[in-house]
């Protein structure tokens, strides 16, 4: 018995879900995200709830998975998603120009990565920055390609973290 998948979802005011051609459309006051539904996996809406039913056992797995993504875009057309990411080192720094985001983590070369639809990023200081968006995945794979670009490393803390993770520190040589 699917827990998540069972959780019934309230729509909150100002907020459209409706499903045409098994693809749900969400609409909100910061915007419209759609995805498919997935296979065996109905939808029944009343009044401001809404309700997901599976039609075999196979479809078990998928049952709680299109809950959370419902859930998720109703999230993210009300409150939206940000991530914060940090970067520690001496010389590394974030710059936005225009739709490009340009990160000195060290190398002989800054790094310039485009910035994707939909997304927008904050600079908050020289070593800090938020990556903001209407879809949960987006702002997540965004902000991980951003710290892949130079991951925190375990003995001085050098790289670029997310705000709230704790690297694990590691002593290093002792001498003799």
């Amino acid at each position: 018995m699917s827990r998540i998948g069972n959780r019934i979802i309230t729509v909150p005011e100002g907020v459209t879900v409706t499903e045409e051609n098994n693809i749900v459309t969400v609409k909100g006051p910061k915007g419209t995200l759609q995805q498919e539904m997935l296979k065996d996996i109905s939808m029944k809406q009343e009044a401001n709830e809404i309700k997901l039913e599976r039609a075999n056992e196979n479809a078990k797995a998928m049952h709680g998975t299109m809950n959370a993504l419902i859930n998720n875009m109703i999230i993210g057309v009300t409150k939206g998603y940000e991530k914060g990411l940090e970067i520690v080192g001496v010389g590394y720094r974030f710059n936005v120009q225009g739709k490009k985001l340009v990160i000195n983590a060290g190398y002989s070369h800054p790094v310039n990565m485009e910035i994707p639809e939909g997304i927008t990023v904050e600079l908050v200081s020289n070593t800090e920055i938020t990556v903001k968006g209407i879809n949960k995945v987006l702002v997540g794979e965004f902000a991980a390609n951003i710290r892949k670009v130079r991951q925190p490393e375990p003995y001085k803390g050098k790289g670029i973290r997310y705000k709230d993770e704790h690297i694990r520190r590691k002593e290093g040589k002792k001498a003799a």
